[in-house]
């Protein structure tokens, strides 16, 4: 078995307007570099094996105070990009509904079936995440690892991991929080587990 610490990077500055970042390289803010220093000093006392990153530089920067703590270098894999939300990268929700009524409304029915107009399939971009760590666990079998990557990408990987029809990622997993926890086991050939959602990243007390 190896278990996988899914982190949503820190915050950054599109988050308080409500933008949607895809591939658009948004940067941390102040409280983002927060979250992952809170990120790096849990780690600290954490039995990990790898720290994983998706290349944009606010899941790296995120992932690097972890990684300097464990003594680790932070692993780039391109699958661990966020999806591409087409037309819809950079703007709130208001605006796409000014932009593009019909397909929003499409994508808020179904946003598989209905991905935002010009964006990434979800079903390939799960894939290709999983993919990720399924490498990871004929790499690491027995290993824990720290996945440093973005919320919708995280979500579309716990619903094919657990069984969740895609189509109710927004719906099964509503918010992931920025810098918090959640952590799933994975053994071949066997159901994969949840073992926490959104959790904080508190340092542990010897």
């Amino acid at each position: 078995m190896t278990d996988f610490v899914l982190v949503r990077h820190g915050e950054t500055a599109w988050h308080a307007e409500n933008r949607y970042a895809g591939r658009t390289d948004v940067p941390l803010t102040e409280r983002g570099r927060r979250q992952a220093a809170a990120l790096g000093a849990w780690a600290a006392g954490q039995p990990l094996d790898a720290v994983l990153s998706s290349p944009l530089s606010r899941a790296r920067l995120t992932a690097a105070p972890a990684a300097t703590a464990l003594g680790l270098p932070v692993r780039v894999d391109e699958r661990l990009y966020e999806v591409d939300f087409g037309r819809g990268d950079g703007l709130t929700r208001a605006e796409m509904a000014r932009e593009f009524p019909d397909e929003l409304a499409a994508f808020l029915a179904d946003p598989v079936a209905h991905h935002l107009p010009g964006g990434e399939d979800p079903v390939e971009a799960a894939r290709r995440a999983v993919a990720c760590l399924d490498d990871t666990v004929r790499e690491l079998p027995g290993g824990r690892v720290l996945v440093v990557a973005h919320s919708t990408l995280v979500r579309l990987v716990l619903c094919t991991l657990l069984g969740i029809p895609l189509a109710h990622y927004r719906q099964v997993f509503p918010a992931l929080e920025n810098g918090a926890l959640t952590e799933v086991r994975l053994r071949p050939g066997r159901p994969a587990s949840l073992l926490r959602l959104n959790a904080p990243a508190t340092p542990t007390t010897h």
